[in-house]
């Protein structure tokens, strides 16, 4: 009975010894046995047909058959040889007892089943002591089938003579005897076996669990990070820039200047309520149902927002064109807040990285099992936004905005590729699955709509 291990090898199990309480309990059945052995050698004797030995050798085989069971769970198979013969003493000495001595034989052998920890060790020894009880058996009946003085009113003539009987009696008797003690002992092993690998794989749960729960925290952590720095980086980006071109025209073009704060009191308020919009419903995700899965979102922004997105980056400061092509269509949450996010990512490094006189191209493609996002630039920057171009799904780039795009498209079995063009600009190219449809969406351009 052998379990593996995780380096692949077999151990045999073994049970473990018992406690302090184990042992104590084993001292009391031991002299509780004792005691009940003493009064039914005594009851025996009384009769005056039973034991004729002297009361010192009684005394001693008394201690010799039970209290060798105090150790039986901690050397088994020693207190079952030395049970086995205290049992055969009985007989050759004449002591007299025939009940309590076969219940201390049974019990011995019995713990060798349920606690030999090396297991050959134990069938062996049991072998051992069943043979020669058996053989001991059939010696008897064999001797005193000649010995017409025993039991003479036993015939012992005939096919199926009184004696046979009796003999065959005999026994079936210790066949059912022993190996009752044997099946019991190795089913009580496997039960204890099995309780010992039911509390493992308790325990291998409940760590597993613990994993689960660690990584869902993790995974939170990384979407909640992902979601301030989409929010914060775009809207702090657009009053930064804004903010700079007030500056220069406060003082030569006053309405210009208003007009550039009245973006940075526009943008500052979107970004706070979406950040309230954020934190509230994390608060109610996890109260209610603890962590959420990384690809969900709590944000009402998604692809039906990208013109307001477009308008926000032409109004700080960069030219955006954005092209729809294909029928578009009601996507999943999830993709649709990609997409969005991605967008918002590359337009806001675009306007960041691009330089003086950058202009933005952004194509959404609706497919027939894809939506396709392409935002690309003319301008330059590109190793301020993470060097040569990145291979699909690579997880390289210095900016933790190349990180959070490539996990908000990896999040739903997607693709993107990022990284500089070769007639110069930089293009983001993002590939979101969605369920297919029977209609072929590869449509001529149907939108085009210029933010200048």
């Amino acid at each position: 009975m052998s379990e593996t291990t995780e380096a692949g090898q077999s151990e045999e199990w073994v049970r473990p010894r018992p406690s302090r309480t184990g042992y104590r309990n084993d001292l009391l059945l031991a002299l509780a046995l004792a005691v009940g052995t003493t009064i039914t050698l005594v009851l025996f004797r009384a009769t005056g047909t039973f034991g004729t030995a002297p009361g010192w050798q009684a005394a001693i085989w008394i201690v010799a058959a039970t209290m060798p069971l105090a150790l039986r769970r901690r050397w088994p198979e020693a207190v079952a040889l030395v049970s086995s013969l205290a049992f055969a003493a009985a007989y050759v000495f004449e002591v007299g007892e025939m009940l309590f001595s076969q219940i201390c034989l049974f019990v011995a052998i019995y713990s060798v089943g349920a606690w030999g920890r090396n297991r050959r060790i134990a069938t062996i020894v049991r072998a051992v002591i069943v043979s020669a009880m058996l053989a001991w058996v059939f010696w008897q009946l064999i001797y005193f089938s000649a010995v017409q003085d025993y039991l003479p009113e036993l015939p012992r003539e005939g096919a199926l003579s009184p004696y046979l009987a009796y003999g065959l009696i005999n026994i079936i008797t210790n066949l059912l005897y022993f190996g009752g003690a044997w099946f019991f002992g190795d089913s009580a092993y496997r039960s204890a076996r099995a309780r010992a690998l039911l509390e493992q794989r308790t325990i291998e749960l409940a760590e597993e669990r613990e994993r689960t729960k660690q990584q869902a925290l993790a995974l939170e952590r990384v979407r909640i990070a992902r979601e301030l720095h989409d929010v914060v980086a775009h809207h702090v980006s657009v009053m930064g820039v804004q903010a700079g071109a007030a500056r220069r025209v406060l003082e030569r073009d006053p309405a210009q200047a208003s007009a550039s704060l009245s973006l940075i009191e526009q943008n500052a308020r979107s970004a706070v309520d979406e950040l309230h919009l954020l934190l509230g419903t994390l608060r109610s995700e996890q109260q209610e149902t603890g962590p959420v899965p990384a690809h969900q979102s709590s944000s009402t922004r998604g692809i039906e927002q990208l013109a307001e997105l477009v308008a926000d980056a032409a109004g700080g400061g960069l030219p955006v064109q954005l092209s729809v092509i294909g029928e578009p269509r009601a996507v999943p949450g999830g993709v649709s807040l990609g997409v969005y996010r991605v967008a918002q990512e590359a337009l806001t490094n675009a306007r960041k990285h691009g330089g003086g006189g950058a202009r933005a191209d952004l194509r959404v493609r609706y497919l027939a099992d894809a939506v396709e996002l392409e935002v690309s630039d003319s301008g330059v920057g590109a190793s301020a936004r993470g060097g040569a171009a990145s291979a699909t799904n690579s997880s390289s780039g210095s900016g933790l905005g190349h990180v959070g795009m490539r996990e908000r498209v990896a999040a739903v079995g997607g693709s993107i590729e990022i990284g500089p063009r070769a007639r110069g600009g930089y293009l983001v190219r993002a590939r979101f699955p969605i369920a297919p449809v029977a209609a072929d969406t590869h449509s001529p351009l149907i939108e085009s709509t210029p933010h200048d």
